[in-house]
């Protein structure tokens, strides 16, 4: 018994020992982690090159949060980890930062890179801008484009409509750009996917390439933004885009496009057609001032009078309050809508209130 003990006795010490060590080897290894990120972190606040006087040009697009920018600034060798100097940023509160094209240097510290990039100011001036209104479709911005460069408005549609070309785009953009853009029903793919903006050009021949991709980027960059909502939603960037054209198409100047998204998404929940003219009018391939009744019955993919639900894709494309109005509908239980002839909107709940509106404001 008394020699078992002292085995038991001798085990205890040994146990002691092994666990005394690895606590000890834990230790060190925290410590050393501790101190490598320390260093690490501390590293990455510092310039990365204090003495150098070497200019590097950055551009920020439109619509670029700080993930972008941070990626920019670390793409471009400006910073040394974008994830730091994102989370730098949001620990100072820093916000407002100005599209733009700027001279930066590898010696400017982080809060002076802050700086500069809010105020917005251009180190040259663009060679051209090219500005894109809201509600277009593809067609027409390729006129815009073939007005302000050499690029024809053929050339311009061959590119949008060619499937290496919108591969390619898919590819550098998948959380925006995804098999949907490829259903049969659909006109053109890149449809709605241009984002309304003016875009500035600070070369005399950027390639059509460049201009088309730039405007798809802003697009990326406004979308997803609104990743959380998407999700919650259970929508689709590609169903967003078409279903933010819709009101695009149908706002007028003093329109409430979140209430004219509530009658939508009414209308949706009780697979009741939508019924919106600019959709004929899509279907139909051209512009009319009046949509007549034989026009609503045109058999097309895209008219909502004859197929329920959303068309396959955007009629043109949605600025931000539209996007945002898709994503945030008023709460109502209107179901029909219309625009007087000074643009003023009516809501009915009922086709009987429907009708009174428009013997209302109509008919007169």
């Amino acid at each position: 018994m008394i020699e078992k003990m002292k085995i038991r006795k001798k085990e205890g010490r040994v146990v002691r020992r092994i666990v005394t060590i690895v606590t000890l080897v834990i230790l060190l290894i925290v410590g050393i982690v501790g101190v490598s990120g320390y260093f690490y972190v501390k590293s990455a606040l510092e310039p990365i090159d204090p003495d150098s006087t070497d200019e590097i040009a950055v551009e920020i697009p439109m619509g670029s949060g700080i993930s972008t920018i941070s990626s920019i600034l670390e793409k471009n060798g400006v910073i040394k980890n974008a994830r730091i100097f994102k989370y730098y940023t949001k620990f100072k509160n820093e916000s407002n930062f100005q599209a733009g094209n700027y001279i930066l240097t590898q010696s400017m510290t982080l809060d002076e890179i802050i700086e500069s990039l809010k105020t917005g100011k251009v180190y040259h001036e663009p060679v051209f801008s090219v500005t894109v209104p809201e509600g277009l479709t593809l067609e027409q911005i390729s006129e815009i484009v073939a007005k302000h460069t050499e690029y024809t408005s053929e050339q311009f549609m061959e590119l949008v409509s060619s499937k290496e070309f919108i591969q390619n785009m898919m590819g550098t953009y998948p959380d925006l750009i995804t098999e949907e853009v490829f259903n049969s029903n659909i006109r053109y793919s890149l449809e709605g996917y241009l984002y309304p903006s003016t875009y500035a050009f600070y070369e005399e021949k950027p390639s059509l390439h460049e201009i088309v991709s730039t405007m798809i980027s802003l697009t990326n960059d406004v979308v997803m933004q609104y990743g959380g909502l998407l999700e919650e939603k259970e929508m689709t960037p590609h169903q967003l885009l078409t279903f933010a054209s819709l009101l695009e198409e149908e706002a007028t100047a003093q329109t409430d496009r979140e209430t004219i998204a509530s009658v939508f998404y009414n209308r949706l929940e009780i697979d009741m057609p939508l019924q919106t003219d600019p959709t004929v009018l899509y279907a139909l391939g051209s512009h009319k001032d009046r949509v007549l009744y034989e026009d609503l019955e045109v058999d097309n993919p895209y008219n909502t009078y004859v197929v329920q639900g959303l068309p396959p894709g955007p009629i043109a494309n949605a600025g931000k309050i539209s996007i945002e109005a898709a994503l945030n509908p008023t709460d109502t239980e209107y179901l029909y809508f219309l625009a007087d002839t000074e643009g003023n909107n009516h809501f009915a709940k009922s086709y009987e209130e429907h009708l009174q509106n428009i013997d209302e404001y109509l008919d007169q």
